[in-house]
């Protein structure tokens, strides 16, 4: 039975560990549960800016890997494009994989899962 999980994130990319987390805990649901789970990512607020492009971080962890990784694995992840209109960021480059979406998508996104996530 496929179990669906919704993510929404809306911490700030690197300004703390909340982002990371988020994709930490999707990760490890595809490793362990491969076929078994559908994950979605919806990213707002200032998250939106986790899924850009061309991501150079001095050390640490590497979020639009992570990302490359979820989605070349079957997640999708959207950025709400209020957000990303509202930070002029729509018309740059997102990393592989990513898209731009809306808010009725995450209303239908949030109605057909099991789970919610909010980070």
């Amino acid at each position: 039975m496929m179990k669906k999980f919704l993510f929404v994130i809306s911490a700030a990319p690197y300004g703390n560990e909340s982002f990371f987390s988020a994709l930490r805990l999707a990760l490890q649901l595809q490793e362990q549960h491969k076929s078994a789970v559908e994950i979605k990512l919806f990213l707002m607020s200032d998250a939106v800016t986790g899924g850009l492009a061309k991501q150079n971080p001095a050390e640490g962890y590497h979020l639009q890997q992570a990302l490359e990784i979820l989605t070349a694995q079957g997640a999708q992840v959207k950025l709400c494009k209020t957000c990303t209109n509202a930070r002029g960021i729509t018309e740059l480059p997102l990393a592989e994989g990513v898209e731009i979406g809306t808010l009725s998508e995450l209303a239908d996104w949030t109605f057909a899962a099991d789970n919610v996530l909010n980070f």
